[in-house]
């Protein structure tokens, strides 16, 4: 997991906003725009970071269409100390709050 949130979060541009993601499904499932809305980014944007975490077994779905509602797959859940450190190593901002 930790090569996977590496190549993620550290290893691309667009770590931060995966790191927020995370961390705001977390709190509570979301369906993308319901993402969008909360982390103030493009919807597809939204929609390409988390089909990425999708890929790499970070995220898993519910549902389809509109309402697929994206949740943290369990070894994600197990590995939230990771991707802290991780984030920590790459200087990447670990909060929902803030710009993206």
């Amino acid at each position: 997991m930790r090569r996977v949130l590496w190549w993620l979060i550290g290893g691309t541009r667009g770590g931060k906003n995966r790191v927020r993601v995370i961390r705001a499904l977390h709190d509570t499932p979301m369906n993308a725009n319901q993402l969008a809305e909360r982390l103030d980014l493009d919807y597809k944007t939204v929609q390409h970071h988390l089909e990425l975490l999708t890929e790499n077994n970070v995220l898993m779905t519910m549902g389809d269409g509109y309402g697929k509602t994206y949740f943290l797959t369990d070894r994600m859940e197990q590995n939230l100390d990771v991707l802290d450190a991780v984030a920590k190593q790459a200087g990447v901002e670990t909060g929902v709050e803030g710009d993206g």
